[in-house]
């Protein structure tokens, strides 16, 4: 079907293609009986314009792009929808990127972002170096780091406090009498999977325990396969009797391994995931997870971005750091028949 151009629709309306451009951009200088019949025009030919080249004529994109490095993991849909809620409330589209954790794929959507003329970036980058970051500043790009904290002074950032979040999870199995602690973590060269082995440590030592007695399996990915294959090779060695994962994908994968194995949950193996999704209350047996707060992070992220492009020179840039919090449900709870008895008086 060929596209209606803004001359035929100047034509049908019997008017200027000028006024038909100040119809659809600054309808308040024509009349009200020329604005209807051009009006009648768009609407009788299907015309739509061209946003795309008036965004060029402008300099300015009203999109806001968005990286993450999983787009599969709940977590990260959350985000982006609490992200995208904020954004359109503003009049402002988003533009979803996956890097799939790799740095090649990060650089090319850094560059089509750019070209698009994107308002802002928010960004949870694969690693920690600061160029990807840089490289936007010098193009006039605004950017805001989402789940991860930056040292740099003319940046915001939106993240978790996740060695917290890691000394909740630990310090619940503690609490709940188990000794025999293993974690399931991504690499610890990720920021966030580094802090949450960190504050599992911090755990241990707070009751006295060495934190070599964490037995850390780390998977490449962060997904339901990777916590499959780590659960089994922890349920057929010496196995733990509960087991902090660092994302609730990798929970899960480890459930699915313990249903393989016929080991009860939380009977036999205690199970702590991390992100509280969706997927965690639905599984088959319920998992206790540590909670971040999604959409909020998606949205304030938003917000930061929003307000550094009305405002680039008089923009305050924030670090915000949230506080997860434990969830905890079947999948930890020792169960009953465990407890040891209340002493007799």
């Amino acid at each position: 079907m060929a596209t209606i151009s803004i001359r035929e629709v100047a034509a049908r309306a019997g008017v200027s293609v000028g006024t038909v451009s100040n119809v659809l951009n600054r309808p308040d200088l024509v009349a009200e009986s020329t604005r209807e019949r051009v009006r009648e025009a768009i609407s009788a030919l299907g015309f739509v314009r061209n946003e795309s080249a008036r965004q060029l004529r402008s300099g300015t994109a009203r999109a806001i792009g968005l990286i993450v490095p999983d787009v599969g993991n709940p977590f990260f849909t959350d985000v982006a929808k609490g992200m995208e809620d904020t954004a359109s409330e503003a009049g402002h589209a988003v533009i979803l990127c996956n890097s799939d954790e790799s740095a090649q794929r990060q650089e090319r959507h850094l560059d089509l972002l750019t070209e698009q003329r994107v308002h802002g970036v928010l960004i949870t980058p694969v690693d920690d170096s600061p160029e990807p970051v840089l490289r936007l500043r010098e193009r006039g790009v605004s950017v805001v780091l989402l789940d991860h904290a930056t040292a740099l002074s003319d940046t915001c950032s939106v993240t978790v406090d996740h060695r917290i979040g890691g000394e909740l999870a630990v310090r619940h199995l503690l609490e709940q009498g188990h000794r025999e602690l293993a974690m399931i973590n991504g690499p610890e060269s990720v920021t966030q999977c580094l802090h949450r082995a960190q504050g599992a440590r911090d755990a241990l030592r707070e009751a006295a325990r060495a934190p070599g007695d964490l037995h850390v399996v780390e998977v490449p990915a962060m997904n339901v396969a990777s916590g499959l294959a780590a659960g089994e090779r922890l349920l057929t060695g010496n196995r733990p009797d509960a087991v902090f994962c660092a994302n609730d994908l990798l929970a899960l994968g480890l459930l699915q391994a313990a249903v393989r194995h016929g080991v009860r949950v939380p009977h036999e193996l205690a199970i702590v995931g991390y992100d509280d999704i969706d997927f965690a209350a639905a599984a088959a047996v319920p998992l206790t997870s540590v909670r971040q707060p999604s959409r909020l992070i998606g949205r304030t992220a938003a917000e930061l971005v929003i307000a550094e492009t009305r405002d680039p020179g008089g923009h305050a840039h924030q670090r915000v750091v949230f506080t997860p919090e434990l969830v905890v449900r079947e999948s930890s709870r020792r169960p009953a028949d465990q407890l040891s008895p209340c002493p007799e008086r």
